[in-house]
């Protein structure tokens, strides 16, 4: 039966047969780009230091209106403020239903630090780096700009896409340091504060549930994270099209797919750290 045939006959089953090649082939062409990328990084470090140095300075402090107020830093730190006074409310509010609000200084120290630093790092990058990553490159792409760098003989992926996805992974390290003790010192002054709680009780538990090794695997995930989300920003920006409102699709796509795909490098990273674990004794 030839595939003229088959999609006469059986039209449902066709499309949906067209649909499942479309998505693979985009499929392959993600996993080339970001393969593309990766090896680019020796170029990047060798070529196009100056634009990676540009780069960096972008992310860190922000352009334009973004400067005006800070850039990422103080996006992130709000963030984690607000995610501080969060766990210390529910935390305290959850553990003295059953007596043991002593216990919120465990819920920063061990929650805070293994999954909702994540989480609240995760949503930051994507919507600030991430998101205007994806705008640059659209806006380049819909001006033709890549295709002149392409003419004038640069690799537009090193200099474009590489230098993006090494800026991200410098600048999250010490991005993520301020998240995490901008989310501790949260939820500390919101138990201690605003809920009364002593500071000794606090500060007790709080060293005693805090691993050190807990902290470092936080920024391995971090890392991971980081580059995960770089890569598919930079593939949906290097690949926009359809004009500027093929831009605002394209960072939607791009925000969408990095924060599903955030969650599951969360889930499987945690369980690779984590799962074997036998570090942990929660007894009185």
């Amino acid at each position: 039966m030839t595939a003229s045939v088959a999609q006469q006959r059986f039209p449902r089953l066709a499309r949906s047969a067209s649909r499942l090649r479309g998505r693979l082939q985009r499929l392959g062409e993600q996993s080339r780009f970001y393969g593309e990328t990766m090896r680019a990084v020796v170029d990047v470090v060798v070529h196009y230091r100056g634009e990676l140095l540009r780069q960096i300075a972008t992310m860190s402090l922000g352009t334009g209106a973004l400067a005006i107020i800070g850039g990422t830093v103080v996006v992130i730190t709000f963030l984690n403020v607000s995610t501080g006074a969060i766990v210390a409310a529910q935390g305290y509010n959850q553990f003295s239903q059953v007596g043991v609000e002593a216990l919120t200084g465990f819920a920063s120290a061990f929650l805070f630090t293994r999954l909702i630093s994540l989480g609240t790092a995760v949503i930051a990058f994507a919507a600030t780096l991430g998101a205007g990553a994806t705008a640059q490159l659209g806006a380049m792409r819909i001006n033709e700009e890549i295709d002149a760098l392409e003419v004038m003989g640069i690799r537009s992926v090193a200099y474009l896409a590489s230098t993006r996805v090494i800026a991200g992974v410098i600048v999250v390290i010490p991005l993520y340091c301020v998240s995490l003790l901008v989310g501790y010192f949260a939820a500390r002054f919101g138990t201690t504060a605003l809920y009364g709680q002593a500071q000794g009780v606090y500060d007790h538990y709080f060293r005693t549930f805090l691993i050190p090794t807990d902290v470092i695997n936080s920024f391995i995930t971090v890392i991971v994270l980081c580059v995960v989300v770089m890569l598919i920003h930079t593939y949906y920006g290097f690949n926009a099209s359809g004009g500027p409102a093929g831009v605002g699709r394209a960072v939607g796509e791009a925000t969408r797919t990095s924060l599903v795909a955030a969650a599951f490098v969360i889930l499987f990273v945690t369980l690779a750290l984590y799962g074997q674990t036998g570090n942990f004794n929660f007894a009185g």
